[in-house]
């Protein structure tokens, strides 16, 4: 098979899809890579590490996406790459399409056969491709909101772990899933007052077992939310239903009660973010401000991170992109229900139930149209 991995285009996209390692393995296994002159450039990865790895370098994103019978990708395709899906194209990337409707109409139109690194799932229910971006994004979450709750960042001039005689932040992280665990594990070890709030019980219990009295478990629901929101000087939105829309737990009202300059960081905006005041935004003007409370809404959060994200990405995703390489989506399909699920378009039709339900679309089961 070729493969294809484009510079992504996305605002401060900085990842790559692929790394040399992953190159070597499917050169040796009888497959062609094309990368797309200076693709992992961001990542501290120039283009000789990829020629000596056994890739092609070519010029242009529009020849990487023509020649490639599959696209490997790190964020879902921008508006510009439209052009360039074609019917039977296998496009592996992140896809976060609930709040994208207009992706997945583009996708569905151009019938490409479009497999979500998110929505891959095992047979423990575990989320394999999503787990180490969760991980950089949970724990860059506390970085961030401490860096705004400093007052030349528009924050409320909060050292987030205090000092002797001065209490330190009060942290509330709704969900208490890979991203909100890793966020309490920094908001800890910075010496925070941390609050996790989720409606999963087992999962508070499993937190308070593994950090005791150094952090706080609550049920959720709006009044808990209500009140916890009172005294946040941090929120990290770190709630997540696979391929769905994040339920909004914070709704705007609820801002009015909130310190101003506390901060507001979404982990959650891939999927239409866990705040009722949430859009996404960039890198490049990564906050905004609602009633007086700080919001970061940055849809590519590890970004910021791309060697440490790179190579945690390539690392999960390297025996999937080595399956679909070596098999071909059907047969990898039939053979790995993981991949199966992390399908999202094929043919022409949307097979992910949570995607359609999102957009209010029909759906097809993706074994009937095989």
């Amino acid at each position: 098979m070729i493969l294809g991995v484009p510079k992504e285009v996305k605002d401060h996209e900085t990842r790559v899809g692929m790394v040399p390692a992953n190159i070597t393995a499917l050169h040796e296994a009888g497959h062609k890579v094309l990368v797309q002159a200076g693709a992992g450039a961001a990542s501290s990865l120039p283009d000789s590490e990829y020629i000596h790895a056994g890739a092609e370098i070519v010029p242009s994103a529009a020849e990487v996406w023509k020649r490639a019978e599959m696209i490997v990708k790190v964020k879902e395709p921008q508006p510009a790459e439209y052009a360039f899906f074609r019917p039977g194209l296998i496009l592996f990337t992140y896809l976060h399409l609930a709040p994208l409707p207009g992706l997945t109409d583009e996708l569905v139109r151009a019938r490409v056969n479009a497999v979500a690194y998110e929505t891959i799932r095992e047979a423990d229910g575990s989320l394999p491709l999503l787990t180490p971006m969760s991980e950089v994004a949970g724990r860059m979450a506390v970085q961030v909101g401490a860096q705004y709750l400093e007052a030349p960042n528009g924050g409320r001039g909060i050292l987030i772990g205090g000092i002797p005689g001065v209490q330190p932040a009060n942290v509330v992280i709704l969900g208490g899933g890979v991203v909100g665990h890793n966020a309490a594990k920094m908001a800890v070890g910075l010496g925070a007052r941390v609050t996790v709030i989720d409606r999963n019980l087992n999962r508070l219990r499993e937190l308070d077992d593994v950090y005791a009295s150094s952090l706080v478990t609550l049920a959720s629901n709006v009044w808990t939310i209500r009140e916890a929101l009172r005294h946040a000087d941090l929120v990290v939105g770190a709630v997540l239903i696979p391929g769905a829309s994040a339920p909004k737990l914070i709704r705007r009202d609820m801002l009015s009660s909130m310190k101003k300059g506390a901060v507001m960081v979404d982990v959650s905006i891939d999927q239409g973010g866990c705040f009722e005041t949430s859009r996404a935004t960039t890198h490049t003007d990564p906050i905004y401000f609602v009633d007086g409370v700080l919001h970061y809404c940055v849809s590519n959060m590890p970004a910021a991170v791309p060697h440490t994200s790179t190579f945690g990405l390539t690392n999960a995703t390297a025996p999937y992109m080595m399956e679909l390489a070596n098999h071909g989506l059907e047969a990898a399909c039939e053979k790995n229900e993981a991949i199966r699920e992390g399908v999202n378009t094929y043919n022409g039709y949307i097979t992910y139930p949570a995607v359609a339900e999102s957009q209010g679309q029909t759906w097809k089961e993706l074994t009937a149209v095989l």
